[in-house]
């Protein structure tokens, strides 16, 4: 049952890694550099590409990633979390049992 197992998930592997890449519409741009539909009135024809300059300011613009310090600030507060979370009391019983509302009287 194991070898059976084993070699349908190895067939399931190599025809998931030897099917096709999916083939996709072209991709087109306007003259300012940003993605427009192909056919629009404002899209260049396909393969056209706006000039470096154009392109450079438009790339430029894009927002990158968090800085080191903003991620740094992140794990701090993520791990001070934990912390908090590892501070809580035990509301358990010694024996294992929680609490019950009918123990109240």
């Amino acid at each position: 049952m194991r070898a059976l197992v084993q070699a349908l998930s190895a067939a399931f592997v190599l025809a998931l890694s030897a099917a096709p890449a999916a083939l996709a519409a072209p991709t087109c741009v306007d003259a300012e550099g940003r993605p427009a539909r192909c056919g629009s009135d404002r899209a260049l024809p396909v393969g056209e590409t706006p000039p470096p300059e154009v392109r450079a300011a438009y790339y430029g613009a894009i927002p990158r990633g968090p800085s080191p310090g903003e991620v740094f600030s992140l794990v701090c507060v993520l791990g001070g979390l934990m912390a908090l979370f590892v501070l809580l009391p035990d509301f358990e019983d010694g024996e294992g049992g929680g609490w019950n509302p009918d123990e109240d009287g």
